[in-house]
């Protein structure tokens, strides 16, 4: 009986030791770690908006209503997640479009996350990808072989293809990774959706 007690007392001061060292850890690289990641989505913002001065937190993020998500449902965007919404701003402080980070839930490998700039006319800067997880070899190749695809486009939305894009509106498969190009296709559709229904945006310079 003794013997039991004094394991148990054992494991306990172990257990005790080594959350006491994992939450010093923590608490140590937490703001590092945060100071990390919000640098790497300001190089991502000037990335997709490179004439853009400054970037700030549009008053539309996170105020939609029960039609647009109606209309998000049914447009097939449930597996998408739009982050945040920041305005692109010149030095003079004229809103040049928009900034989103956009969150794909369908990758083979878990969540992608990116940023897509859209100019007030619509015209998709391109996107740049935070966070991937797919693949080594195939779905990873979406730096490679998915973003420079959507730079400088202007379309309403995007389908991929495995037999070459004919058209401005059509993306390049990876090889091997149809999951990969549906999820990231699919959710810059999303953001693209998004600008033109919720900041309604690329209408009136598109007709």
């Amino acid at each position: 009986m003794k013997s039991m007690i004094k394991d148990a007392a054992i494991l306990f001061a172990i257990t005790l030791c080594a959350g006491l060292i994992l939450g010093l850890v923590y608490q140590i690289t937490k703001e590092p770690i945060a100071r990390a990641e919000e640098n790497a989505a300001k190089e991502a913002y000037g990335e997709v908006f490179p004439d853009a001065a400054e970037f700030e937190m549009s008053d539309a993020a996170g105020q939609e209503d029960a039609g647009f998500v109606a209309q998000w449902t049914e447009a097939g965007f449930e597996e998408v997640d739009i982050e945040n919404v920041l305005e692109a701003k010149s030095g003079s402080g004229e809103v040049l479009g928009y900034v989103l980070t956009v969150t794909s839930h369908e990758g083979y490998g878990g969540d992608i996350t990116f940023t897509m700039g859209i100019r007030n006319d619509g015209t998709l800067n391109g996107i740049s990808i935070l966070s991937i997880s797919e693949t080594a070899g195939l779905g990873m190749k979406a730096e490679a072989v998915l973003k420079p695809q959507f730079a400088g486009k202007n379309v309403p939305a995007f389908t991929y293809t495995k037999t070459g894009a004919a058209s401005e509106s059509q993306i390049d498969a990876i090889s091997g990774a149809t999951i990969t190009t549906n999820a990231v296709t699919t959710a810059v559709n999303g953001g693209l959706f998004y600008f033109q229904v919720q900041l309604g945006g690329g209408s009136d310079e598109a007709e």
